[in-house]
């Protein structure tokens, strides 16, 4: 198992299309997935879950990665959310 944290910077939060990039994007690897931020855990791999974490801006969360793949995992979704998940961030 391997964790990282990460601030979410998208303007508007994990609203419906990062989320659902987020969700494609841990979808195409082995390992489970999962967001914790505060005392909630979704499942990365699940739009619904990622919504109803309701992640907003500036929040902190940490993504935990189990599996064979867990370290590619890791490093790439990190890299997602800090980008933005394809989304302007504000500079």
């Amino acid at each position: 198992m391997v964790s990282g944290k990460v601030i979410v910077k998208n303007p508007t939060g994990l609203h419906l299309r990062p989320a659902g990039i987020l969700c494609k994007t841990a979808i195409g690897f082995q390992s489970k997935v999962s967001i914790q931020i505060k005392d909630t855990t979704a499942n990365a791999k699940s739009v619904l879950g990622v919504l109803g974490a309701c992640i907003k801006t500036g929040d902190e969360i940490e993504l935990i990665c189990e599996g064979t793949d867990e370290e590619e995992a890791l490093e790439t979704l990190l890299k997602a959310v800090e980008t933005g998940l394809g989304e302007d961030l504000p500079d």
